[in-house]
């Protein structure tokens, strides 16, 4: 999924290190956290700069938003709500199982739970699946993951259930409680795919154009009272939500209350007092610059840290003027300066140099570094060369499309020095995080390179090349293939690996992938980033998740005291 700035994917320090078995470097805060079980009751409240993309799962697929779908919605399968390794397994959420294969892994057969309910009390069906999964075909609403209409067959032309009427992707609803998928070829992990929030059921005949944006209609334990589109929302019980029916979702609070559009500062310094309400609250990643004031025990308590489960890279366009040329590409690969980077993101504590395409926790990575650098500082005589091989020994220009954040500026204004030597004016612009990732993702709004990044949907190597290098995934709207690659090649690499039956044979075939795309150098792998978070006094139960983009894992924590304010 696209990674976001605002509740990044998290691993607690050593749970990286067990998972990914390499070493991140000193670290001067513990993993830490505060511990024992919620209460029932209270309000978590949670402070944040950036506001949601979109309140409609068919829509948002960026980190910010991904673990608050979990609250409101609830899906085949899902994320266990564990920190480390065990956070990595999907487990069945509105099925009774995490699927059922037959024809080669081309069908896929689930039964749905007995009692789940809608907000409105009624019963989810076969046929409630069957639907919400359709409005992925929806040219407009469709912008979020891709995996609905990569991996299921659908009539040539399909254009979702509001504009092909009598007409249907290829799911079959024998009966009430019977999904039956019919995908285009065989894929090993499919119990894995619909864990993603674009196979969230709804009523029929609902959601139409912006109407879930709105007013979404939840499954899940919480459901929207209020929402003021950039400012804030407010969640309360939906009290057809019966435990019984979900194992994983404990929905201690009553309720939760987002308050967004916040400084970055101001969040540290409320976290770092936490006073009043602010002692049950959560929050953003703290800044770089606040990280040395955490030095009393009772802070260190309430302190989350972990290198985060994505990359962040710098995407570069080949159908943009010098960047079709793969020896630019390479070029702009040895000149930055990627510890120039990690500065930007705050020193070691918050990032470390990227490498490859996948980040150290998905399972099968090599870790193959092709254009390795003493120090990781860079190597602009290797680039010159490479440079003059292409003719453009004087440089060029290029846009670099980048989010508001500061440390995405920050990042930004590292690459223009990197590159300036080489004669690259690389001009910076900057547009709105809340719309970034839909802006970028639509080619023709797309400029020469962004600074972006992505984090796994799940812990395996097909949740990361082919949605981002994949050249017949290319599409006008929602398009995650910012390089614009389409390579025979590469495309024929990731058929082979997605064909694969056996799933640790699949992961290790995308590994070595990663190097044979890296060669194309469709981006620049930039940083491994980390975060530190502070949670209030009174918050419980907190705890890094190994795979959801929001850190924090949203459905399992809670207040100690549900009565405390104070």
């Amino acid at each position: 999924m696209r990674s976001g700035s605002g509740w990044p994917a998290g691993l607690a320090v050593a749970t990286a290190l067990a998972l990914a078995g390499c070493s991140t470097g000193p670290a001067p805060i513990s993993a830490g956290g505060p511990a024992g079980e919620p209460g029932k009751g209270g309000t978590v409240r949670v402070l944040s700069s950036t506001a949601f993309s979109h309140l409609d799962p068919a829509q948002g697929f960026d980190a910010g938003v991904n673990n608050f779908y979990r609250l409101v919605y609830r899906t085949l399968t899902t994320q266990r709500a564990a920190p480390g390794k065990a956070g990595t397994e999907v487990v069945p959420d509105l099925a009774t199982d995490t699927g059922r294969p037959s024809d080669g892994g081309r069908t896929w057969t689930f039964t749905l739970r007995k009692g789940p309910r809608f907000q409105n009390g009624k019963a989810i069906t076969s046929a409630d699946v069957k639907f919400g999964i359709s409005r992925a075909w929806d040219p407009e609403i469709g912008i979020g993951s891709p995996y609905a209409k990569q991996l299921i067959a659908a009539p040539k032309g399909y254009r979702g259930p509001y504009r092909s009427k009598g007409s249907s992707p290829r799911i079959d609803t024998p009966d009430s409680r019977t999904v039956v998928f019919h995908l285009k070829q065989s894929y090993a992990d499919f119990g894995s795919a619909v864990a993603q929030p674009v196979f969230t059921p709804f009523p029929r005949g609902t959601g139409a154009r912006s109407e879930f944006d709105k007013q979404p209609i939840a499954s899940g334990p919480y459901q929207v009272a209020a929402y003021e589109a950039g400012a804030r929302i407010k969640l309360v019980r939906n009290k057809f939500w019966s435990e019984a029916t979900d194992e994983v979702r404990t929905a201690r609070p009553d309720g939760f209350e987002w308050t967004f559009g916040l400084d970055p500062a101001t969040i540290d310094e409320r976290m770092l007092s936490a006073r009043g309400e602010d002692v049950n609250a959560i929050a953003d990643a703290i800044q770089p610059a606040t990280i040395s004031r955490i030095q009393d025990k009772e802070t260190r308590r309430r302190t989350l840290s972990g290198l985060m489960g994505c990359t962040t890279y710098m995407s570069l366009n080949t159908k943009k003027g010098k960047l079709g040329d793969v020896r630019v590409r390479r070029a702009l690969n040895y000149a930055v300066n990627k510890q120039s980077i990690v500065n930007a993101f705050g020193g070691a504590t918050k990032a470390d140099p990227a490498t490859s395409i996948q980040p150290p926790t998905i399972s099968g990575r090599k870790g193959t570094d092709l254009y390795a650098t003493d120090g990781q500082r860079g190597d602009l005589d290797k680039a010159r060369k490479l440079l003059k091989s292409a003719g453009v020994s004087k440089g060029f220009s290029l846009t670099l499309d980048t989010r508001e954040a500061p440390v995405m500026r920050a990042t930004a204004e590292a690459l223009q020095q990197s590159l300036a030597p080489l004669g690259i004016k690389v001009k910076v612009n900057i547009i709105d995080t809340a719309t970034f990732y839909e802006v970028i993702a639509s080619p023709a709004q797309q400029h020469d390179a962004a600074v972006t990044g992505w984090c796994p949907d799940w812990a395996a190597g097909i949740t990361f090349l082919p949605p981002l290098f994949d050249g017949r995934n290319i599409v006008s709207k929602g398009n995650q293939n910012l390089a614009q690659l389409n390579d025979p090649g590469i495309n024929a690499a990731i058929d082979r690996a997605s064909a694969l039956k056996d799933v640790d044979e699949q992961n290790d075939a995308f590994g070595a992938l990663d190097a044979k795309i890296m060669r194309d150098a469709p981006i620049v792998p930039l940083v491994y980033e980390k975060s530190v978070n502070l949670v209030g006094g009174n918050i419980a139960g907190a705890y890094k998740h190994p795979v959801l983009a929001g850190g924090i894992d949203f459905v399992s924590v809670g207040l100690a005291d549900p009565d405390r304010r104070a």
